[in-house]
């Protein structure tokens, strides 16, 4: 019994590799920049950012401002906003902060001047605007 179980088994694993269906290896790449399906390319992109904890030193996290900033910030940008609505209604402006200073003028033929001054460099820009119709 054990001879026949023996030849049994042995046919069985003489013939299990022409059983099981074999077919050749193809290689299909995942990457796009290889051939690969270009829908992977943000996948592969965020997977790569998420595992990348490598921080540049020279780096400056700007993102953080402080409150005090975005005060700062925003009143400078409301007091330019009403030196021009002033212009508007024909009177001239200045505004002096710890970086620049700007003068705003308005001729009478119709030519708005803004000369802006960067206290930090002494630069100057001027900007002349043409074709203003005066009130």
């Amino acid at each position: 019994m054990k001879i026949y179980l023996s030849i049994i088994g042995a046919c069985f694993i003489a013939a299990a590799p022409s059983l099981s269906g074999a077919s050749e290896l193809v290689y299909t790449p995942i990457n796009p920049s290889f051939g690969g399906n270009p829908l992977n390319g943000s996948y592969l992109l965020s997977n790569a950012q998420a595992q990348n904890d490598h921080k540049d030193p020279d780096f400056e996290d700007r993102t953080q401002t402080s409150a005090l900033d975005r005060l700062t910030s925003s009143l400078e940008s409301r007091l330019i906003s009403q030196l021009l609505a002033d212009v508007g209604d024909g009177n001239s402006g200045f505004l002096a902060t710890d970086d620049y200073t700007i003068q705003i003028d308005e001729s009478p033929d119709g030519t708005l001047s803004v000369t802006i001054t960067d206290l930090l460099t002494n630069e100057t820009t001027q900007i002349e605007v043409n074709g203003l119709i005066p009130d």
